[in-house]
């Protein structure tokens, strides 16, 4: 069955939160639920969101859902341009193939809003079968980021998963 085709299940897709404070109870995550439920929403097996700490905790998050193989994985949060904010360093080291557009995209979508948003160092690309894209840690930023991938999503798995039709 064709992503495409309605009911179709996308597969499964994982969503890591980069925030030391909501990591550590300091406050609560809003991000996570918003995706996960843009996930759900779109027709994949949305696993549990993961928040951790800023950091090396995003880069063994990666590798601990990148072994179940999901279609998509979604972080929010470490790709500004404080110190511990690495989720981009984290990030890049899994990706076999950039697609900069995305990030263009979400970055032009948070500029009509922000300047702040042309700071966002995020990466999108393939880890072997799986979308890889790194949102912004703002609930505005992660609304910004899941509009410009609505349009896209299933077409994107579509050709990702061998199925070129336009």
């Amino acid at each position: 069955m064709s992503a495409c085709e309605p009911g179709a299940s996308l597969g499964k897709a994982a969503v890591i939160i980069a925030s030391t404070r909501a990591a550590l109870g300091v406050y609560q995550d809003l991000t996570g639920p918003v995706i996960s439920d843009w996930l759900t929403e779109h027709g994949f097996e949305t696993l549990e969101p993961i928040v951790v700490p800023d950091g090396a905790p995003v880069g063994a998050a990666l590798r601990a859902v990148l072994t179940q193989h999901p279609a998509v994985v979604l972080t929010s949060g470490g790709t500004g341009l404080s110190p511990d904010d690495q989720t981009p360093e984290m990030t890049q080291p899994f990706l076999d193939r950039e697609i900069p557009g995305i990030m263009e995209a979400i970055r032009a979508a948070g500029l009509s809003k922000t300047p702040m948003a042309a700071l966002s160092r995020g990466y999108a690309g393939l880890a072997a079968q799986t979308l890889i894209v790194n949102l912004p840690g703002s609930p505005s930023g992660v609304m910004d980021g899941l509009a410009v991938l609505d349009p896209i999503i299933k077409h994107l798995l579509d050709q990702v998963g061998g199925h070129h039709g336009h």
